[in-house]
């Protein structure tokens, strides 16, 4: 075996003629990976990997004064190394470059710490007297998060009906739920952040009534919360199945915590587990649990898992991926009944399962909105900047439906990046800024070893194209209707997914 090569000592200098203005270049500072990054005649020194999963950013794209992680997308600025954009929401350090004719030096690594904008007396005086949050997710701890970072000192209150913090949702179906992870991997902050940062967390708490007149919000136990600004961002809640003759401990589904640790629970004492619904979070699911060497059904109506959204050919390699694993489809069909730990199903064959996990959808949680006499349609309406009807109330995450910066027209969608850069646009907007959502939808889903990255949105789409094979777990699909490209999915093309995205938000419509 050849020797590994070395990784370039950044500190021993490069030459400017090597790198060519938006080039990445990876390599060393002492024992520090660091990437050297050039724009026009500056230069920029920055840590080799996204702090939200280690991601590359020596693969990654440079889009103005940012580099962009290939994996998942996140955003830091050149200048300051801050995580500008989710998933990512700690900085990555920052290295002194220095040049000397045509050579660029690495020096020392600078100090860590944001410096806090100084907003004057004038801006200042227009904020909140305070936020309340309600909902304890992507949307709702990274508005919190991005009001502390840009000064915003007035108190904050986060209430969520989950026993527990904000955590790393997407791990629950994914590295947690196979058993890779660590429990304490999963909360996105640690107790002490919330200290540290003057947010009081509420948990296992939740609203019954929104005052938007009288901004003031009711809690379960009749205590009354007055608030200054609020945002709803209570998320979405699986959609219940019934199963004539199920014993409803054997039924399971994943949303929070506490549902991800419940069904790991089970596990030691089952052999063989059912999936209701072959979406991505119940194909996300299957592949967890086969790392953990339990058989797996997987029930569902359609003809081949999510064709709808990612067509045939992704559709078949899916499936195919999933049956080399192990995995058994019963496509084409639904559970009539249960009996103990035997499933009957709609064709009237018969199988067994210690535990059932119900992937069968989700529904935007609106209830709250809508006693409030907030306008709604398939998710609490909002304008471009996030705010709801009700002046100082905004929507963020699952139940947001806002205008899509593209096409103009209304959308809602379930993903965990949008969420969080959902909340962060809430907060700057909250501060003053007025700025419009404008972000192209991103999510990733895995399976086993293959990673499909999805940008865009296409609800309905009339034409797909597929460049390369997705067997080969190398392609690009591309989704349009009446000629308008929607949505890019691809498999192990990592930067073309992130160009892809720039292109889009290049696409977005003039502010009217």
């Amino acid at each position: 075996m050849g020797e590994e090569k070395a990784a370039t000592d950044l500190s021993r200098g490069m030459s400017v003629r090597d790198l060519a203005d938006g080039a990445i270049v990876g390599g060393r500072v002492g024992e520090d990976e660091v990437i050297l990054v050039r724009r026009g005649d500056t230069f920029h020194a920055l840590g080799a990997h996204c702090t939200h999963y280690h991601g590359p950013l020596a693969d990654g794209l440079v889009v103005g004064d940012t580099v962009r992680c290939p994996w998942h997308h996140a955003c830091f600025s050149l200048r300051t190394g801050e995580a500008i954009g989710a998933p990512a929401l700690d900085p990555v350090g920052c290295w002194r470059v220095e040049r000397q004719g045509d050579t660029v030096y690495v020096r020392e690594k600078l100090p860590e710490g944001r410096i806090r904008p100084q907003v004057p007396e004038s801006v200042s005086v227009r904020w909140p007297a305070s936020v309340v949050i309600v909902g304890g997710g992507a949307a709702g701890l990274a508005a919190a998060e991005m009001l502390r970072r840009e000064g915003y000192d007035r108190p904050i209150t986060m209430i969520s009906a989950d026993a527990d913090p904000p955590c790393d949702r997407p791990n629950l179906s994914k590295e947690y739920l196979a058993g890779s992870a660590k429990e304490d991997w999963i909360p996105l902050r640690d107790a002490d952040y919330y200290r540290d940062q003057k947010i009081e967390l509420l948990l296992d708490t939740r609203v019954t009534a929104i005052d938007p007149s009288r901004k003031r919000l009711t809690l379960e136990t009749g205590v009354s919360r007055e608030f200054g600004a609020l945002l709803l961002a209570t998320g979405a809640q699986p959609v219940p199945l019934d199963i004539p003759g199920a014993d409803p401990s054997r039924l399971h589904y994943l949303r929070t915590f506490a549902d991800s640790k419940a069904i790991i629970a089970r596990l030691a004492s089952a052999r063989r587990v059912a999936i209701v619904g072959a979406s991505f979070i119940g194909l996300e699911v299957a592949a967890s649990l086969r790392a953990r060497e339990l058989a797996v059904d997987v029930i569902a109506p359609e003809k081949q898992p999510m064709e709808r959204i990612l067509g045939p050919e992704l559709a078949g390699y899916v499936r195919q991926l999933h049956e080399q694993h192990g995995v058994t489809f019963h496509l084409e069909r639904t559970i009539a009944g249960m009996s103990g730990s035997t499933l009957t199903l709609s064709d009237g064959s018969r199988l067994d399962a210690d535990f059932v996990v119900i992937g069968a959808g989700v529904r935007p949680a609106v209830s709250l909105a809508e006693q409030a006499g907030l306008e709604t349609d398939h998710g609490v309406l909002v304008n471009e900047y996030l705010e709801t009807s009700a002046p100082g109330i905004f929507a963020a995450g699952d139940i947001a439906r806002w205008p899509d910066a593209r096409t103009g027209d209304r959308m809602r969608v379930e993903h965990w990046v949008v969420a969080e850069r959902q909340g962060q646009a809430v907060a700057r907007n909250l501060l003053g800024r007025r700025e419009r959502f404008a972000d192209v939808p991103f999510f990733w889903s895995q399976h086993y070893d293959t990673v499909i990255n999805y940008v865009g949105h296409a609800e309905r789409w009339d034409a797909h194209t597929v460049d390369g094979d997705p067997h080969a777990q190398d392609c690009t699909v591309t989704y349009r209707r009446g000629g308008e490209r929607l949505a890019v999915a691809t498999i192990f093309r990592d930067r073309e997914s992130l160009q892809v995205e720039v292109e889009m938000e290049h696409e977005a419509q003039p502010v009217r």
